[in-house]
């Protein structure tokens, strides 16, 4: 059965590494494999998400983009 999204947040109008600061937080509230869905118009999320997940040793799981915002969903370690 495929996991399901647990959170979702959605940043869009955040910029300045608030997206990534709002996803740790709410990354600390999940249980371990649960996932979260991170909406964002910042651009640099692109760059600052994954290499925060990479950081934590949490996983990205996927990353689209489309209509001037970003999708992300993470697994959580």
């Amino acid at each position: 059965m495929p996991a399901t999204i647990a959170t979702t947040l959605d940043l869009r109008g955040l910029t300045v590494a608030l997206p990534v600061a709002r996803t740790a937080v709410a990354m600390a509230g999940l249980e371990s494999g649960e996932l979260i869905e991170v909406l964002t118009s910042d651009p640099d999320a692109v760059r600052d998400l994954p290499v925060w997940a990479r950081a934590t040793r949490n996983r990205l799981i996927e990353q689209t983009q489309g209509g001037g915002w970003y999708r992300f969903v993470l697994q959580k370690r």
